[in-house]
């Protein structure tokens, strides 16, 4: 197991030698605190775009599911007529510059996995840079936009924001709640009470401290062929290599159970990168991966790998709390 998911697994566990850190956590918290009480006293150069703009974030480290959410926003505000662009710092993207715009057949390697899943599935005006700010205003410059989304960037206080949505993994919630590097926290759990709401991923129900939404999949998809197949493709009982490559590989691989077929899991880091020697598994099986994997993998697929489309589904109260504010913040000449 590789360092950080031992320490992952440790910030989710409460392990007591986490103790040791706490001199660092509270210099951490020093820092981002500090940071926050500028951005709040409009201290510095913040940068208010013309149009709304909504960050979709978290305040953990690891996966709470943020990239499917922001495909059922991009696809919700779309089928109202909107014109939805999205922002990304684009990790692990390495373009020739920065601002960069993202296209449909760019390489993961340029474009980042996560921005490219986000262009090929909708098509949507996406650009990225470490500084978002900059990534708005070369969007807005692009063509004409009625609302933005910043994949992430909760912490990115120079960029002013009307609206903050937060993920959280309601399996794993915030592990031991402290904050970095003693607790998988970015910001101190106060943070939660700022912002405008909160979405729990796998959670049954809405709960007081906030609402639920669920993962669904929906198909098989073959990376070589593009070819698109029910769920009961493969029998129950199954066996077949799972890979994932993302925040909480776990919620991946019990997926693939709760579909009665048995993977066997191979769990890699998030945003990794891949090779065929490093998908070389035995026995010979079918393979299956989640979609933001299969954005790197597509070049060298064989003939049986296949990804899982997942699709958030949240509940119908989040629903109508987001188009009342998409009321709120959009003129009425806007909306249907």
């Amino acid at each position: 197991m590789a360092m950080s998911d031992r320490l992952l697994a440790a910030w989710y566990a409460g392990h007591p030698a986490l103790k040791l850190l706490q001199p660092l956590e509270w210099l951490y918290r020093r820092v981002v605190t500090r940071k926050r009480k500028r951005f709040l006293a409009g201290e510095g150069e913040i940068y208010q775009p013309p149009v709304p703009l909504i960050v979709v974030g978290n305040i953990t480290v690891g996966g709470t599911g943020k990239t499917p959410m922001i495909l059922w926003m991009i696809e919700h505000c779309q089928r109202s007529g909107l014109r939805v662009g999205v922002v990304s710092r684009g990790y692990g993207a390495k373009p020739a510059q920065f601002p960069w715009r993202v296209e449909a057949d760019q390489g993961a390697d340029i474009a980042g996995d996560e921005p490219l899943l986000i262009v090929q599935r909708t098509g949507v005006p996406l650009m990225i840079d470490p500084d978002r700010s900059s990534a708005v205003k070369a969007l807005l410059a692009s063509e004409p936009l009625d609302l933005i989304l910043s994949d992430d960037g909760m912490q990115h206080y120079r960029l002013a924001r009307d609206l903050e949505l937060v993920l959280i993994d309601a399996a794993r919630g915030l592990g031991n709640k402290r904050c970095l590097p003693a607790g998988p926290l970015r910001e101190p759990i106060e943070r939660l009470q700022s912002v405008d709401a909160v979405l729990f991923n796998g959670a049954a129900h809405d709960r007081d401290d906030g609402f639920a939404f669920q993962l669904q999949p929906t198909a098989l998809i073959n990376l070589k062929t593009g070819e698109r197949r029910p769920l009961d493709h493969f029998p129950p009982g199954q066996a077949l290599h799972a890979v994932a490559g993302i925040g909480n590989p776990r919620r991946f691989f019990n997926t693939l159970e709760t579909l009665h077929w048995q993977p066997i899991p191979h769990g890699f880091a998030d945003h990794a990168e891949y090779s065929v020697q490093a998908l070389n598994f035995t026995p010979s099986l079918p393979l299956v991966m989640t979609e933001k994997d299969a954005v790197k993998c597509r070049a060298f697929a064989a003939a049986d790998w296949w990804y899982l489309a997942v699709d958030a589904a949240p509940s119908p109260a989040f629903v109508a709390w987001f188009d009342t504010q998409l009321m709120r913040l959009l003129p009425a000449r806007l909306l249907p």
